[in-house]
């Protein structure tokens, strides 16, 4: 599991490469919400991750709580065809704004 974190303006951009799962979850809690401040959006680039568990999906929604107590918006992008089942069948995608590409989400 690869995480690259750039700090663009008021959004924080994440790319996620392989595998979100429970192994994985505690590192990267630690690591994203200290660098999310009050007014502070988050993109996810989920391009490159192949698959996700039920720890991945509330570390997502961990994140999602504490950006939009702050006022900011999460966008997910690109998510691939293997992990957007598991948010469909959970019912998680209703929460996200998820978009096609990177280039597609504004804010």
């Amino acid at each position: 599991m690869a995480l690259e974190i750039k700090t663009e303006g008021n959004v924080l951009k994440v790319a996620v490469e392989g595998r979100l799962v429970a192994a994985v979850v505690p590192e990267m809690r630690d690591e994203l919400l200290g660098l999310v401040e009050d007014g502070m959006n988050v993109l996810f680039d989920l391009g490159k991750m192949v698959h996700i568990d039920s720890s991945g999906l509330g570390f997502l929604v961990q994140v999602l709580q504490k950006v939009k107590a702050g006022g900011g918006r999460v966008v997910l992008a690109a998510l691939q065809p293997g992990p957007k089942i598991v948010f469909d069948i959970t019912k998680v995608s209703r929460v996200f704004e998820i978009v096609p590409t990177v280039a597609d989400a504004k804010f």
